[in-house]
């Protein structure tokens, strides 16, 4: 148990709908659970996923006003509030992409030198300030820069050449998911794919595509496709165009869907970029084998071919249907997937990711 009490201030977007934001959640339990005094400053009013710690909703304030003013009024409410609690250290997981917000934030907001910004996704300019001058000023002053996976610390030392970059992977908090996983009994011979129904990341058209030129419909496999946005009815247009509206069922987003991930065949992932994708080493995490593209980033480094699931190439619609047929009809393959799947995120676990970050925060 880390003794000493060290205040973190971990700052998110939110903490619903994405895997961004749940990791955040776990970041405070795993943070909490080592000693460490925690508070959780969220920009929305959006609260679903389980955290631990003190919470400062500023999006209660964004919801009365969100006027200019009242986005400087909420500036000034997150500087008194960092500068009455002394925090060691910031946790910042939040998109950063506006220039002259993010710098006013770094000089009128943030204590100087304290700020741990963490990068969630490859698509990197959602992180950065798109003015690089800009960029270079906020960043030189962190500590550290924080990745989810490799091929992002890469990308970034790449554009910036930044000497301060680290990989801490997500972790998985497997006890809980499979506890979850056991308050419904769901039933029936489904894949799964879950999470932002946003196709121009998410790729769901892929997916489609993909089943409608496998085998799976003519088996009586049904692909359902769980979680809200602004794609749903687009995407029904196109499966009703493919006439497979009976086996592909669009189910809205829950907040528990861990026993349909326990219960699908596999899972699947064709996003056109990730960062460290939690639907992954969830499904993993619940011993379900996972079909992912290769996109940047993160599959690659959590999906070990033909051992845990299969990974193959993006945007290729032949090669996701022959992967989908791979695993209905190759029962020794799908046995060795699903077996080897759980011990595959071992070193996700809140302990492994824990400990990274006490070392980190104890530099």
């Amino acid at each position: 148990m880390h003794k000493a009490k060290i205040k973190i201030a971990i700052i998110t977007r939110s903490l619903a709908n994405g895997g961004a934001e749940r990791s955040c959640g776990l970041q405070s339990v795993l943070l909490s659970d080592y000693g460490y005094l925690v508070h959780v400053v969220t920009v929305l009013d959006e609260v679903e996923f389980d955290f631990k710690g003190e919470i400062l909703n500023l999006g209660k304030l964004k919801n009365k006003d969100n006027s200019s003013f009242g986005r400087f009024k909420r500036m000034l409410v997150l500087r008194q509030y960092l500068k009455k609690n002394n925090f060691d250290y910031i946790i910042d997981h939040r998109p950063r992409s506006a220039s002259w917000s993010e710098l006013l934030i770094s000089k009128l907001v943030y204590p100087p030198k304290k700020t741990i910004f963490v990068v969630h996704s490859f698509k990197i300019d959602k992180y950065f300030p798109k003015i690089t001058w800009i960029a270079k000023i906020i960043y030189k002053q962190a500590p550290f820069i924080v990745t989810v996976s490799d091929e992002i610390k890469a990308a970034v030392i790449k554009q910036f050449d930044y000497k301060n970059v680290l990989v801490i992977y997500n972790p998985i908090d497997s006890k809980q998911i499979n506890f979850l996983a056991k308050q419904e009994k769901v039933t029936g011979n489904f894949i799964l794919a879950y999470g932002r129904i946003e196709d121009d990341v998410k790729n769901y058209s892929l997916l489609i595509a993909g089943y409608a030129k496998s085998q799976l419909p003519l088996k009586g496999v049904l692909l359902y496709i769980m979680g809200d946005g602004k794609d749903v009815v687009m995407l029904k247009r196109k499966v009703a165009d493919l006439n497979l509206s009976d086996k592909i069922i669009f189910k809205p987003k829950i907040t528990n869907p861990f026993p349909y991930v326990q219960a699908a065949l596999f899972t699947t992932l064709t996003s056109k970029y990730e960062g460290f994708p939690m639907v992954i080493i969830e499904s993993l995490a619940l011993a379900t084998p996972v079909i992912a593209v290769d996109c940047h980033s993160g599959p690659r480094e959590i999906i070990a071919n033909e051992q845990n699931g299969l990974l193959i190439e993006n945007n290729n619609a032949v090669a996701l249907s022959h992967a989908m047929n791979r695993f209905v009809n190759d029962a020794a393959l799908y046995k060795n997937c699903k077996s080897n799947a759980a011990g595959s995120v071992a070193h996700l676990s809140l302990e492994s990711i824990a400990k990274q970050w006490q070392q980190l925060l104890s530099k």
